[in-house]
């Protein structure tokens, strides 16, 4: 707050005027200028010149140029207005505030003595925007990804990128960019950039990021069965995209259809079902998981009560699953 001395007839307080939301330091402003709190465009910015009957000239200028002298206006700006003009204040206002506004504002006073001038600064702050930000992306596991999050205000606004997942902790960059080196999995989902400069509340905005990857198998489970009653082989899958789902006994594919028994596939999930178990139901079955980037397979049986059960992930059975190699190239090349 400047305030002058009482020989100098005047009084001015240093302001603060935020686009987007009004704040004032040290200024009781005219309730005329103070509009509501978190209202936006138009922002009305008011200065006062305490004055009294010893004062015979006035004016507002703005920098070196004179906006105001006595009632008579000189600047064409049709914001700038006089809004009183008594023998104890001499008061302006500067309608519809922007950036350009920001500066010195001085009032100068003749009396019968000399001229006495007090200054007061007008500063501008502007709430964080962003106003470029990358796109959702798509990405192969173990490739490189640069996510982008420009952001502008006054001050300038603090940018950060936080990944919004239950294993991250904390912010991944502190900064308007975020790299990451060979990409997993496990850091595919939302990143929130957050822009911040305590004019107004942090602007947030999010990115998805998808990480594509080859189908694992996660749980290929087998069952022993009783002859006549109802079996399941389940094969659980990990992929995106989701993985195609193939049945195999010996090298024949089993296809929807096939008395008594059906396939029920899901995104992550394919179950061979069993109606009326048989003896010649029992044996391994091959469970195919694939997708544009890759397949995987895994042994699974069905067996009688008493039976001990096989299961294998594919992992370690591929070299062991020659057989299914030429199937699946060419159910591949038809696919993609």
């Amino acid at each position: 707050m400047l305030v002058a001395t009482k020989e100098s007839l005047a009084y001015f307080s240093r302001f603060v005027h935020r686009l987007g939301i009004y704040s004032a330091v040290g200024l009781q402003p005219n309730p005329h200028c103070n509009p509501s709190v978190g209202s936006d465009w138009p922002i009305t910015s008011c200065a006062r010149c305490t004055i009294d009957n010893r004062v015979t000239r006035v004016a507002w200028l703005n920098r070196s140029t004179i906006l105001y002298a006595g009632n008579d206006k000189w600047c064409l700006d049709p914001r700038v207005v006089l809004l009183s003009n008594t023998q104890t204040q001499y008061s302006i206002e500067i309608q519809n505030v922007d950036v350009y506004d920001e500066g010195p504002y001085t009032c100068s006073v003749q009396t019968d003595n000399h001229p006495k001038t007090s200054r007061v600064h007008l500063i501008v702050q502007v709430s964080p925007k962003i106003v470029e930000i990358s796109s959702d992306i798509s990405i192969n596991e173990g490739n490189n990804i640069s996510l982008t999050c420009i952001a502008t205000g006054r001050p300038e606004p603090t940018v950060t990128w936080r990944h919004i997942s239950p294993k991250a902790v904390g912010f991944v960059s502190e900064d308007e960019y975020l790299e990451i080196q060979g990409i997993t999995r496990e850091q595919s989902g939302d990143y929130e950039c957050s822009a911040s400069n305590d004019v107004a509340a942090p602007v947030v905005r999010r990115v998805k990021v998808t990480v594509n990857y080859p189908p694992y198998i996660s749980e290929a489970k087998g069952t022993g069965v009783p002859v006549g009653q109802k079996g399941t082989l389940q094969c659980e899958a990990s992929a995106v995209p989701s993985a195609e789902f193939q049945w195999y006994k010996d090298d024949k594919r089993l296809v929807e259809g096939k008395k008594g028994v059906k396939v029920e596939n899901r995104p992550f999930l394919s179950k061979l079902i069993f109606f009326n178990v048989s003896e010649h139901d029992y044996g391994n079955y091959t469970c195919v998981a694939s997708n544009k980037l890759g397949h995987t397979n895994a042994s699974i049986t069905l067996f009688g009560p008493g039976a001990v059960s096989e299961v294998n992930n594919g992992t370690s059975r591929r070299a062991g699953c020659i057989w299914l190699l030429p199937l699946l190239v060419l159910h591949l090349l038809l696919k993609f």
